[in-house]
């Protein structure tokens, strides 16, 4: 069992860039509020795909523009998702509902919150600001490279997220669970009545359901790659990361 004694402040990275950070060194590497934020959300997304899927089995076609019937031209046509993947496992349009309207509350004030704290503290311009060398061709395919060989961090900076990182935590964060807020907000018949506008500019109400569907798609995947790439990185030391707080930087 590992005895070392945990550092009461992160480690400087090098006193030169290139400098790497000997392997098992703790650092802190997540803050309360990313880690209280993450696992609230975590629960909030599982229990929204899973209330969706129930209420997609109610009627499982999309549409564009304002309105889409049994006999209308969907432009897709989804399947019946099984009892073990929806909320609940039963088929109950009316409990799916409610499922979904709580936890899209949850998630709604949670991501407010976590934007408020993301902008005060720096958090946002501090990690996920996206530099120019960062976007160019050579430093992109180095980390393609980098992700191949299951190196997913830079040894000099360990603390730092990658490109890849970077940009699917912009897209999730200020594309993605945004705009599945909004639209569920057009969904809404009480929203609705208050902001009709926004289903004006989503293009009417099956308009709006159907990137309700594609943005919860686009959250459920990046999810399944996500807990992919933990695993691929080390489940235990990424889970006590996102647990403690601290970050063992591995060989």
């Amino acid at each position: 069992m590992d005895t070392s004694p945990v550092p009461a402040d992160p480690p400087v990275a090098g006193t030169l860039a290139d400098e790497p950070v000997p392997p098992g060194t703790a650092i802190r590497r997540h803050g309360v509020g990313t880690r209280l934020w993450h696992w609230v959300n975590a629960v909030a997304v599982i229990v929204l795909l899973g209330s969706g899927l129930g209420i997609s089995n109610a009627h499982p076609r999309l549409y564009w523009g304002r309105y889409g019937a049994n006999f209308d031209p969907a432009w897709l046509e989804l399947p019946r998702f099984p009892a073990w993947i929806t909320i609940p496992a039963s088929y109950n349009l009316a409990i799916s509902r409610r499922w979904h309207l709580f936890f899209a509350l949850v998630l709604g004030f949670g991501l407010l919150g976590y934007m408020i704290w993301g902008i005060a503290n720096r958090h946002f311009r501090r990690d996920l600001t996206l530099r120019r060398r960062e976007l160019g061709p050579a430093h992109l395919w180095a980390d393609v490279r980098a992700h191949w060989n299951f190196r997913f961090h830079d040894p000099a900076r360990p603390r730092d997220y990658n490109v890849f990182q970077k940009l699917s935590y912009i897209g999730i964060l200020f594309v993605l669970l945004p705009l599945a807020i909004l639209t569920g907000i057009a969904l809404s018949p009480g929203m609705n009545a208050g902001w009709p506008w926004v289903l004006d500019v989503l293009g009417g109400r099956q308009s709006a359901r159907s990137i309700h569907f594609v943005a919860a798609t686009a959250i459920g995947l990046f999810t399944i790659v996500h807990l992919v790439l933990v695993i691929l990185a080390g489940a235990g030391n990424e889970m006590r990361s996102m647990v403690t707080g601290w970050w063992r930087v591995p060989e």
